[in-house]
């Protein structure tokens, strides 16, 4: 099917030609797509009549956009259908016959009930990828379960490692739902590259709850060999030293040492302490650990002498890990995006608005940015292209089977 997004043929985009049909909403499977669209895939986007995919609605950040849906969805194609009726879920497997690609995270089970699960649509076309996106998994005591992103980073134990010693909290971003969006990523690109050698499709598998386990693998292992609970430390780390923010003469600065060489420089070309470079307390990361009071007591006491930007550039200068706290309004205004020319316009159907690169950058093209689509922005076109006549789609839109 020819993009109605990009007329033009996209040379040297890795999956241009691909055409992948998502039946999507909130985070999880909104982000694999997305970047499967920076890479020059077509990607159209399933989406209920009236409401859309419910991330529209979580706010009205972006011009009157939800910014969870300006994040997730630029460059996609929007088809509005109801998949209640016989004739949307018709419509629905005319498309999906076209594709190279679905992708989907509705509720547990109503893929199947639609009769557009991963076995049915297989059936007649074995090169076909489809990637189901869940929860907890496919099979399990919480197969049925509903999951969000807080509930699967409480169900995994990711929250009790994550807070201050007195409060476990959630991370805030959706680590859950984008560790499934990646996995659910790599598997479709794993998938057609396989079917490029041995013109066989898949069926993939990807649950929240699988990708945050495998993300907690350190953690499992101190519990499963050591019977050792990490402990939640806010921004220190439990097995390196100093490894904490410090107070600054006008903030405060997170300095992170993870050998013995970095102790070294930082207590001899940072603090002009020779002496605490070898000292039975400090010398080594075991016994910075085991002293981890004193370690940052003495680290604290050097850093408050120092304004925050002359520190950060002697800690530069010396080698030794650091980063500025900063908060969103920073990581705006952060040279390491303006200077590397990372900013970009995309369209939204209320205006423009900023969008950062993706994090692939070829040195050949530039991906992509596409527009944010409306609902139902694309559905005559796209109908128009399954060889419906105008009269034919206003049957459908009187029937209540497309927006």
């Amino acid at each position: 099917m020819t993009s109605t997004v990009n007329s033009t043929v996209r040379q040297g985009l890795p999956l241009d030609g691909i055409t992948v049909v998502s039946f999507e909403q909130a985070v999880a499977a909104p982000l694999a797509t997305r970047h499967l669209a920076d890479l020059g895939a077509r990607v159209i986007k399933v989406e209920r009549i009236g409401e859309g995919d419910f991330a529209r609605n979580y706010d009205r950040a972006v011009h009157g956009v939800a910014s969870h849906f300006v994040w997730l969805n630029r460059g996609k194609e929007s088809v509005s259908v109801d998949l209640k009726t016989a004739d949307g879920v018709a419509v629905v497997r005319k498309l999906v016959d076209r594709a190279d690609v679905v992708v989907q995270n509705l509720a547990p089970g109503a893929i199947d009930r639609l009769g557009l699960g991963a076995e049915a649509l297989r059936a007649d076309r074995p090169e076909l990828i489809v990637v189901n996106m869940t929860g907890y998994g496919t099979d399990g005591p919480l197969q049925a379960r509903k999951a969000y992103d807080m509930l699967v980073q409480a169900e995994t134990g990711l929250c009790s490692i994550t807070g201050t010693p007195e409060t476990a909290t959630k991370t805030g971003i959706p680590a859950s739902d984008i560790a499934a969006g990646m996995y659910a990523l790599t598997a479709v690109q794993a998938a057609l590259f396989r079917r490029e050698r041995t013109g066989a499709g898949a069926a993939v598998d990807v649950s929240m709850f699988d990708a945050t386990v495998e993300w907690l693998g350190h953690p499992m292992y101190l519990q499963m060999y050591q019977d050792t609970q990490v402990e939640r430390m806010g921004l220190s780390h439990a097995s390196i030293a100093p490894y904490d923010a410090y107070p600054t003469v006008d903030g405060q600065i997170l300095i992170g040492v993870q050998n013995d060489r970095g102790w070294r420089a930082l207590v001899t070309e940072v603090f002009g302490r020779r002496d605490l470079a070898e000292h039975p307390k400090f010398a080594t990361n075991i016994l910075r650990v085991r002293n981890r009071a004193e370690t940052d007591q003495v680290v604290a006491e050097h850093t408050r002498r120092f304004d925050t930007e002359e520190l950060d550039k002697r800690l530069a200068a010396a080698g030794v890990p650091a980063a500025r706290l900063n908060d969103m309004r920073g990581l705006i205004d952060h040279p390491q995006l303006s200077e590397r020319g990372r900013w970009r316009q995309i369209d939204t159907e209320s205006g423009q608005a900023r969008a950062v690169l993706p994090p692939m950058t070829f040195t050949d093209v530039e991906l992509p940015m596409g527009p944010v689509p409306a609902l139902g922005e694309h559905t005559d076109a796209v109908l128009t292209e399954l060889g419906l006549t105008d009269t034919a789609i206003a049957a459908l839109r009187t029937g209540g089977a497309v927006g």
